[in-house]
């Protein structure tokens, strides 16, 4: 009951702001016609009921599998495996992560399908599966972040000056929605299962920054794809 609890609470706080905002909006400039707002409002207590079953289901599931997951890979001291399923559950959950989609799917309505929603969905999972694997190598071997977070960017940077102009936004709103609700705590999970095993609880420290670095891999396939597609 207490998860319940503090679940709807960080609901109620999250969207709130935004809800008291639209209202005095609606009351003061903006005047939306009575049916609108009031589908407004229908669809912020719908949002907050989807938020509550979603984030019951992420803690109640989703954050346990994962840890669980990253220590029994890590068990098995099989380099060839952890980076597998690294690269595996980085593509599977990214795939299913709501943010991306609701991306896709507007590109897809702006650009009148020039950038088909299916190929940067799966262009974005192969991205982040990708550095979710260099992730796990990262976490095996303790290299530092930094070395891989400056080369990532130096390609990102050097690609954006081959790619059309249109990708460079998309590819760096692509690396933005990976870090959604259902990504951010399965993946962050996943680390610190595998960080906690390799080395230890006193270096599950180490489980975190695979966001930062999950984020690199989408900006890097979407410019590639606007290399090919330009």
């Amino acid at each position: 009951m207490d998860s319940i609890k503090e679940t709807i609470i960080e609901v109620v706080y999250s969207i709130l702001p935004l809800t008291v905002v639209i209202t005095i909006l609606q009351f003061t400039l903006i005047w939306l016609p009575t049916e609108v707002f009031i589908q407004f409002l229908i669809g912020v207590v719908l949002v907050g009921l989807g938020l509550v079953l979603f984030l019951l289901g992420v803690n109640i599931g989703l954050q346990p599998v994962g840890e669980m997951i990253g220590s029994a890979l890590s068990k098995t001291k099989k380099l060839w495996m952890i980076v597998l399923f690294g690269v595996v559950l980085g593509i599977v959950v990214t795939i299913a992560e709501p943010d991306v989609r609701v991306l896709s799917s507007q590109i897809d309505n702006v650009s009148g399908g020039a950038i088909p929603k299916s190929v940067l969905i799966l262009s974005v999972a192969l991205g982040v599966g990708i550095f979710v694997g260099l992730a796990m190598l990262r976490i095996i071997f303790n290299i530092s972040i930094v070395y891989i977070l400056i080369t990532g960017y130096g390609f990102i940077f050097l690609l954006a000056v081959f790619t059309p102009s249109t990708y460079v936004p998309i590819s760096f709103d692509s690396g933005g929605v990976t870090t959604g609700p259902l990504t951010v705590p399965f993946i962050l999970a996943l680390g610190v299962g595998v960080a906690s095993v390799l080395r230890g609880k006193t270096a599950s420290k180490d489980g975190f920054g695979l966001i930062a670095l999950a984020s690199i891999g989408p900006v890097l396939s979407v410019l590639l794809l606007g290399v090919i597609y330009g």
